[in-house]
């Protein structure tokens, strides 16, 4: 079990003014830490501080390729609907000839979209890791 030794048994109050306890929370909120206490320990101790740091032009980006994925997404979900339309009014022969310009515009399609989906991970991934932390 814990020795005595590590608990913390020694208590001091602090008091802030309101900009003051602003500044301190917002500095809380930027980094790893669960508790404001453990946050003020390591500040107050000086030991190294872990902060989040996110670039705003990185997070633009992310905004537009989650805007394209659900595009493409559309785009893929509306050829699947034509595909199953033209296909339950099978036997005609206009049916056949749509049937073979939809499957030949999605054979043509669908590696395009999926290259496209691929590079869009490619660059998610490279934004979490800009997205690091940085020490403070």
């Amino acid at each position: 079990m814990d020795k005595k030794e590590d608990k913390r048994i020694q208590w001091k109050n602090l008091r802030f003014k309101p900009e003051e306890y602003q500044l301190l929370e917002n500095r809380f909120k930027k980094t790893r830490f669960r508790k404001l206490s453990e946050y003020m320990r390591n500040v107050l101790l000086e030991k190294p501080i872990t902060v989040n740091y996110r670039d705003k032009a990185m997070d633009d980006v992310l905004e537009e390729m989650i805007l394209l994925r659900q595009e493409l997404n559309a785009i893929g979900n509306n050829l699947n609907q034509a595909m199953r339309s033209i296909n339950s009014a099978h036997g005609n022969a206009d049916t056949r000839l749509w049937m073979n310009l939809i499957s030949v515009i999605n054979s043509k399609l669908e590696p395009a979209i999926d290259q496209i989906k691929e590079r869009m991970n490619q660059y998610a991934d490279i934004w979490s890791q800009k997205s690091k932390a940085v020490k403070a």
